[in-house]
């Protein structure tokens, strides 16, 4: 059973694993670019502002003409 003495103390920092272990990650590999690499490609972009635009209009249906 632990002994609680009222003091307060700081809690452990988090454990990180030692990131020398691991190698760099290959540039030319398509999964090492991330997700941000898929939200620059120009269809997604355009996907992406054609259902914005909608949302803005049906918004702007729903509050000014109904």
């Amino acid at each position: 059973m632990a002994h609680f003495t009222g003091e307060q103390h700081a809690p452990d920092p988090p454990i990180r694993p030692d990131t020398a272990d691991r190698p760099a990650p290959d540039p030319g590999d398509p999964e090492a670019r991330g997700c941000l690499f898929a939200l620059s490609q120009p269809p997604l972009i355009l996907f992406l502002t054609v259902i914005g635009v909608l949302l803005l209009l049906s918004g702007v249906h729903d509050r000014f003409w109904l």
